[in-house]
């Protein structure tokens, strides 16, 4: 009983330790020629939107998300865009062994029983979604974002886990001007 126990508080930190690493860092890059408030209008570039190898439902997730929030900035989609975004996505699948120590009883070595070592295989997802922000004029991308953080296959917290992924990226869209000090 007492190993049950340990078990569940074992996994009931693991859980925490792994919400709290739930962040999402991301990363931007951009041309700093262009005037990005001269853009007022988007459309998503469906034939690299399809080729994009997740389900048909995230698709719709992502794109809503982006479609809330570019809107939000005061963009509209069009038929005749200034901007066309196109997304891509990379995913991982890391596995972590904890060869450690384990014994409930006693620790430490003792000659007749030999030491308790106990491995315990830890599995996380890690996911990677690019927007890729392309003029319609000159076909150049002028804007990347790439956000990182851990996957869910839990339904109900997908919803949330795109919405996020997508606020955090486009939060540095557009680019600020930097202010230097002297």
């Amino acid at each position: 009983m007492k190993i049950f126990n340990q078990y569940v508080l074992f996994l009931f930190i693991l859980g925490l330790s792994l919400i709290s690493c739930n962040s999402i860092r991301v990363y931007s890059d951009f041309d700093s020629e262009i005037d990005f408030s001269s853009y007022q209008s988007f459309a998503f570039y469906k034939t690299g939107v399809d080729k994009v190898e997740i389900s048909d439902i995230d698709k719709k997730r992502i794109l809503k998300s982006i479609e809330e929030n570019l809107t939000q900035k005061g963009m509209s989609i069009s038929e005749t865009p200034d901007l066309l975004i196109n997304i891509s996505t990379k995913s991982s699948e890391n596995i972590y062994i904890d060869n450690s120590y384990y014994s409930p009883y006693y620790s430490g070595w003792y000659p007749y029983y030999g030491r308790n070592y106990r491995r315990v295989a830890h599995t996380t997802s890690e996911g990677v979604l690019y927007i890729d922000i392309i003029d319609t004029k000159s076909k150049q991308l002028v804007w990347q974002g790439k956000g990182i953080g851990f996957l869910s296959s839990n339904r109900m917290n997908r919803d949330e886990l795109v919405e996020g992924y997508v606020n955090k990226i486009l939060s540095v869209y557009p680019p600020q001007e930097e202010v230097s000090v002297n």
